[in-house]
């Protein structure tokens, strides 16, 4: 199948096309950060640890300081295009095309909308692939949603109860699109938010993803 790989090749083009000093969708990182990031979280396991444990925290800052400083940006970028080193577990049949299907397409996407960039049609098949994904990523994803949530497909006529709940927001849009919102990209994934009002304006505000 490969898409691992197509989004792999497509964030590196990204990447390298905007330039390491790039605005991105992810709060607070250029693309220089974002590129660390990736490399680590496919390379060092510990490190990447501290962005879920606080104590590992310094450590995960301490490390990605280093391969900045290791590396120029486009070497950085090249080594993420040739892939997780052979001790990583991501090196481990199977493990890439499940683990950074959905994680590569959401940084290209990180890296791709503030710049403008031309919007990617995914084709039939990636989007099928994602929708199946969100069947199990999705309620995860949204647990600290505030209210109940449905995913509803523009492409064909399916929908997926993401989260219980008194009130609910149905999030309409092409799977690839409700994979961003889930990920916390609210304001820029391409969907509508059929809901209250003031149910709207409470998902919007404490949903943040990752």
């Amino acid at each position: 199948m490969g898409f691992a790989k197509d989004e792999r090749r497509a964030l590196c083009d990204a990447l390298l096309e905007v330039g390491p000093e790039a605005p991105t969708l992810c709060e607070g990182w250029d693309a220089h950060d974002l590129a660390v990031h990736v490399w680590i979280r496919e390379n060092d396991p510990l490190a990447v640890s501290g962005a879920f444990i606080k104590p590992l925290a310094g450590l995960t800052e301490s490390r990605s300081e280093a391969i900045r400083k290791r590396w120029m940006y486009a070497e950085l970028v090249d080594r993420i295009r040739r892939g997780p080193g052979l001790v990583s577990p991501f090196a481990l049949p199977g493990v890439d095309e499940l683990a950074n299907t959905g994680e590569f397409f959401v940084h290209t996407e990180d890296v791709r909308r503030p710049a403008g960039l031309s919007p990617r049609d995914m084709g039939a098949d990636f989007e099928e692939y994602v929708a199946k994904s969100l069947a199990t990523m999705a309620k995860p994803l949204m647990r600290d949603a505030s209210c109940g949530i449905v995913f509803e497909r523009t492409d064909v006529p399916e929908t997926l109860r993401v989260k219980p709940g008194g009130s609910t927001v149905t999030v309409a849009g092409k799977p690839s699109e409700l994979l961003l919102f889930a990920f916390g990209r609210m304001a820029d994934a391409d969907v509508e938010l059929i809901g209250e009002p003031a149910t709207l304006a409470k998902l919007t505000a404490t949903h943040r993803g990752f």
